[in-house]
């Protein structure tokens, strides 16, 4: 077991938010060949996101500001996106494998996560 504390993960601010990598992916905490595990902050700090897409991804709401999701459409591009879905601290959020999201918020915003995603070749994988 590898205990892991938040405040003793580096913050990699990336466009559109800011990574705190627990486990897999380069510059993570502790090694993983099957999930990623991380926290993410959304804010004005780190400007717009862009949508994205992974395997499959679920996200656990930490806290939000006037924050909200996009997400829709399984396409090549992010044609699609649906309504806002306001978030609230404690929801729980499942992205089917490939489907485009997005975080945003509202001016003086902010939204906290922690997310998990499969690495992409676990399904070829004898697990």
């Amino acid at each position: 077991m590898k205990l892991v504390e938040r405040a003793n993960v580096v913050k990699n601010p990336l466009p559109g938010r800011v990574i705190q990598l627990v486990t897999g992916g380069k510059g993570a905490v502790s090694d993983s060949d099957v999930i990623t595990m991380g926290f993410a902050t959304y804010s004005a700090e780190s400007g717009p996101m862009s949508p994205h897409r992974h395997v499959e991804e679920i996200v656990y709401v930490l806290s939000s500001k006037d924050g909200y999701t996009r997400h829709g459409g399984f396409g090549d591009e992010p044609n699609e996106l649906g309504e806002r879905v306001k978030l609230e601290e404690g929801m729980t959020l499942h992205f089917p494998a490939n489907e485009w999201h997005v975080f945003d918020f509202d001016e003086g915003g902010q939204i906290d996560i922690i997310f998990f995603y499969s690495d992409p070749t676990v399904y070829d994988k004898d697990v």
